[in-house]
């Protein structure tokens, strides 16, 4: 499933194509038909996202809501718009003006919706470290009154917005945290370490379009960011995730695996022993 940094570049992208045209919504798979019709020549005024979440506010109140789920996409082709672009898979819902065209496919969740609803979704999320001014004191509310482990906790949307199954693995990985350990064991520096490491990491994933967490490619897309151009990295390496059985990188024990809160997690018994 993508994770927050794909939905906030995904966002950026949309806003970039879009922002103060008049797109013409269609649905050639057909089962988006009277949602497409809601939005269709309005101006598109801006896009965002909110964790997993994308609203893309269109004038008149209307507001495309999408949850890409496990195998949506939204892909935005930016050649000249010329006649009729051919449809390729079950698109959902296509966005089309003389320059670009956007195509969903696939999403858990596709609607039309107030900004009420819209307020009403996001009240019920946690903070997103990408977006401006997030508040973590919320999510240490609930993590340190919850008798859930920190793995668990830390897949919750109305903990923590945005972070899934990779991130989850890593980031505990990278603070030496157990991932099971109740949330309402956890120290509050704990809880600060790790959410300032997703705070620095997400906008690296934002930046080069991949999980970015092992520390020589941290500190490879930090100097690139400095010179203004981010080079592709060669090969996509992990702590701990998808690593199962394989020696730990820093103490060389088997990384184990573990279905928690549906997913797979990844982790360094020896390494992770942090409360």
């Amino acid at each position: 499933m993508p994770e927050g940094h794909t939905l906030f570049a995904l966002a950026r992208d949309l806003d970039a194509a879009f922002r103060d045209t008049t797109p013409v919504a269609t649905s050639p798979q057909g089962r988006f038909e009277a949602g497409a019709a809601l939005i269709s020549e309005r101006t598109f005024l801006h896009a965002t996202s909110w964790g997993k979440h994308l609203f893309a506010e269109f004038e008149g109140d209307a507001w495309l809501h999408v949850h890409l789920g496990l195998i949506g996409t939204f892909t935005i082709d930016d050649r000249p718009y010329v006649g009729e672009l051919p449809v390729v898979g079950q698109v959902r819902l296509r966005l089309a003006t003389a320059e670009h065209v956007a195509d969903l496919r696939g999403p858990n969740l596709c609607a039309v919706i107030s900004p009420e609803q819209v307020e009403s979704v996001r009240s019920r999320l946690g903070p997103d470290p990408l977006r401006p001014d997030p508040d973590p004191e919320l999510g240490w509310r609930k993590i340190s009154r919850s008798a859930k482990s920190i793995a668990e906790l830390l897949m919750d949307q109305a903990v923590l917005a945005g972070v899934g199954n990779v991130y989850r693995s890593e980031v505990l990985f990278r603070q030496r945290v157990d991932p099971f350990r109740p949330g309402r064991e956890l120290r509050r520096t704990t809880w600060d370490a790790i959410w300032l490491d997703l705070v620095e990491l997400l906008p690296l994933g934002v930046a080069t379009g991949r999980i970015v967490t092992v520390a020589e490619q941290v500190e490879q897309v930090r100097r690139d960011l400095r010179r203004g151009q981010v080079d592709r990295l060669e090969e996509r390496t992990s702590y701990v995730y998808k690593r199962q059985g394989e020696p730990c990188r820093v103490c060389g024990s088997r990384i184990r695996t573990q279905v928690v809160a549906g997913r797979n997690l990844f982790w360094c018994g020896r390494c992770q022993r942090r409360r």
